[in-house]
């Protein structure tokens, strides 16, 4: 079972969400059209694949987890939308998938390995083709006000060498210049988009699941007691059970 097994269920409907409004601005500065052919590494249940779906023909979406792929699935189904889906990890597809115009990859990229991401997206990006490193988080700058204590008890009921193997709980992606310096991949424009919304306190307490580090497979028996230590912190900052969220969505453009 692999490390995000037991948050699939949870993953989708409780991460910080990529608005429409990111998938609509992307397509646009990259001319996407019906003739646009899409793969979505490490695809998760799915967000970027389907949130890219209507602006592209091809879409295919690609992840090593099976409860992650079955989410996909069942989101696509939802969505009256054809995804083909290929359960396997990114670096070990084989050629005969042919090229993409646009290569997406979401929270993924920090668990690829550099040499054989880089030798594959060497021939899976069209001649023409782009690569799209997009991600959506809380803004980290104060808009935020209960994000520290929410890290910080995250920190404390996550086991410690595996809340350091996981870049402490706040990784998006890695350095892309370092990524990329010695191949034929430069980044080039960025594409950011913030968004505000109200989310359940319930929900947010939740959304500490859907992290490797705190996930229920690891917590165990400690899930409930680390709600509650969440839900705690969070009441504070909530009015009638819902809290303020501003949310800092990007899409890193990768071009040769």
């Amino acid at each position: 079972m692999g490390r995000f097994a037991s948050t699939a269920s949870l993953y989708e409907h409780l991460r910080p969400p990529y608005p429409g409004e990111l998938f609509r601005n992307v397509a646009q500065k990259l001319g996407l059209s019906r003739e646009s052919s899409l793969i979505d590494l490490g695809t998760g249940p799915g967000l970027l694949a389907l949130g890219f779906g209507p602006y592209v023909g091809r879409v295919v979406g690609v992840d090593p987890e099976p409860a992650m792929i079955e989410a996909a699935h069942h989101a696509a189904r939802g969505a009256g939308r054809h995804v083909t889906l290929i359960e396997g990890k990114a670096e070990t597809l084989a050629p005969d998938i042919g090229s993409f115009d646009i290569v997406t990859i979401g929270r993924a990229l920090h668990w690829m390995d550099r040499d054989p991401t880089l030798a594959l997206l060497d021939w899976l990006v069209a001649h023409d083709g782009v690569i799209a490193i997009c991600a959506a988080f809380s803004a980290t700058d104060g808009r935020n006000p209960w994000l520290d204590g929410y890290n910080e008890i995250r920190r404390r009921w996550s086991p410690v060498g595996l809340w350091k193997a996981t870049g402490r709980g706040t990784r998006t992606h890695r350095d892309l210049a370092a990524f990329f310096r010695g191949s034929s991949f430069r980044p080039a424009q960025l594409v950011t988009v913030e968004t505000s919304h109200l989310v359940g306190l319930h929900d947010l307490a939740k959304r500490t699941l859907t992290y490797s580090s705190t996930s229920p497979d690891v917590l165990g028996e400690n899930v409930e007691d680390m709600l509650r230590d969440v839900g705690k912190h969070l009441v504070s900052f909530s009015r009638d059970g819902a809290i303020a969220e501003t949310v800092v969505s990007t899409a890193q453009i990768v071009t040769r």
